[in-house]
């Protein structure tokens, strides 16, 4: 690989991580304290794997998954099970 090349790859992995950046930020803006819970969100979504969101009554899991379809512009659907 010549040096082109890597300046080429370093650069769009500043690109990609500046991105990522925003992203985290307009979430974190909207739900506050739980910055690890929105860092797995992002990396189930950059791997494309399922996401299960457990836990009890207000955790914000909604308003994160609505805010991070928000913030990537995709869509948002929610499935309840009881």
């Amino acid at each position: 690989m010549d040096c082109a090349n890597i300046r080429q790859l370093y650069a769009q992995g500043e690109r990609e991580t500046l991105f990522l950046h925003d992203i985290l930020a307009e979430v974190n803006t909207v739900i506050v304290g739980q910055e690890t819970m929105v860092e797995r969100v992002l990396i189930a979504l950059l791997a494309d794997w399922h996401i299960i969101l457990e836990g009890v009554p207000g955790l914000a899991k909604t308003l994160l998954i609505k805010t991070m379809a928000q913030a990537i512009q995709a869509e948002f659907s929610r499935i309840q099970f009881t």
